[in-house]
């Protein structure tokens, strides 16, 4: 018994090289779209995308953040396509959850949860596992539609082969918005810095180094262009990077505030001109953010420049023909560039048949010591390998690998 424990326990601390799937899913936004609903739920959440103002330009009540404040907003998810699996407890329970950089909590539904979208979705079942504590601290999330409430709690969890002993989470006891009800995902897994975290207590990669369970203090992302593919369509390296999966040197940033994974952008330029922050601005990489997104006024210009034009529910549409000619945008960072074509910058769905094509840029208005801040999420993350070095409080690019480029 004794050296069964023992092997046990050997397994538990040795460090390892852990490759999680990543699957691309249809988002909350084309399903509601699909389903007619998308303009009732915006109505309902965002109200000032109705008013007269908004229709032509963006009014000054687009999203906003402030940073150093622990909160979601609703927007991140909308379009989030990019989920993983998870397991809770013993015997184990699966959840599907977004692998977020930009939030540092964990949290899955309750068995206890009141809510429509709880009932959708996996709910962790506490008293059917043997290794479950019970924390007793209430926490809440502030999304754009209401709170998200919940009770906190200890357990086990593994994440491919790594196990990590007494991680804090949050089950949720209260989901709000059609979002979640929509939402593919069970929950949430946040990979930002402690500081960011709504309770206190470790985040789970911060718990992965404490108990030394990886094999460097490193994640790493690579998310696929390919759709409703027989494989995974993304994949999240916990302990260290591949190289297979990028090419050329990696652009190493130092991560100006220990929160977010924040850094500095040199410079944004449209079709080699046209800058945005010519004199440096401050970006988060944000794998929990589908789209890429700026200040209002900046992302009305650069709409302007890539010809996008404004919808009466705050999306902006593209001619899809007119792809080929359109701009590119390069995104100046540690003095390389990092471009993007109009089919990368393009996001494209099907309608009644018919193919859309929508501009991956968002106006959201964040608040910083620094100034401007930027977004950048998985419209820029699926050209660029990201690479997060706990070690040395930095992030690296490098352009990822696709199919085409093999």
């Amino acid at each position: 018994m004794l050296r069964l424990l023992l092997l046990l326990l050997l397994t538990w601390t040795s460090s390892a090289l852990v490759r999680v799937p990543l699957r691309r899913m249809p988002s909350a936004r084309m399903q509601l779209r699909a389903s007619g609903m998308l303009t009732e739920f915006l109505k309902d959440h965002r109200p000032d995308m109705f008013n007269r103002r908004y229709a032509q330009c963006f009014p000054p009540g687009t999203p906003s953040l402030r940073l150093g404040k622990a909160s979601e907003k609703l927007y991140n998810f909308m379009d989030a396509q990019y989920y993983g699996e998870i397991s809770l407890g013993t015997p184990e329970q699966n959840f599907s959850v977004i692998f977020d950089t930009g939030s540092a909590d964990l949290w899955v539904p309750s068995s206890y949860c009141v809510s429509e979208a709880c009932a959708l979705h996996k709910r962790f079942m506490a008293f059917e596992s043997t290794t479950f504590h019970h924390d007793g601290r209430m926490f809440g999330i502030n999304y754009g539609s209401g709170h998200l409430l919940g009770v906190m709690a200890r357990d086990t969890l593994k994440i491919g082969g790594l196990v990590t002993l007494n991680q804090e989470f949050g089950e949720s006891v209260y989901e709000p918005g059609a979002t979640f009800v929509m939402a593919k995902f069970d929950g949430v897994l946040g990979l930002a810095y402690r500081s960011l975290a709504e309770v206190l207590g470790n985040p789970v990669f911060d718990n992965m180094l404490t108990q030394k369970i990886v094999d460097e203090p490193v994640f790493s992302f690579y998310l696929s262009r390919r759709t409703n593919s027989a494989g995974p369509e993304g994949e999240l390296l916990l302990g260290g990077t591949d190289e297979a999966l990028y090419t050329g040197p990696i652009t190493w940033l130092p991560v100006t505030s220990k929160g977010y994974w924040q850094i500095k952008m040199d410079s944004i330029a449209v079709q080699g001109s046209s800058s945005f922050c010519p004199h440096g601005c401050q970006a988060i990489i944000d794998t929990g953010t589908s789209l890429i997104a700026g200040p209002t006024n900046d992302i009305l210009s650069l709409q302007q420049l890539i010809g996008a034009t404004p919808t009466n529910i705050g999306e902006f549409l593209i001619d899809c023909v007119r792809l080929s000619s359109l701009p590119h945008v390069t995104f100046s960072l540690g003095g390389r560039e990092h471009t993007l074509t109009a089919e990368q910058y393009v996001r494209k769905e099907m309608f009644a048949g018919r193919e859309l094509c929508y501009s991956g840029f968002q106006p959201v208005d964040i608040v910083s010591p620094e100034g401007p801040v930027w977004i950048l999420g998985d419209v820029f993350l699926t050209e660029f390998y990201s690479i997060f070095d706990r070690g040395h409080d930095r992030v690296g690019l490098a352009p990822a690998k696709h199919p085409a480029d093999q």
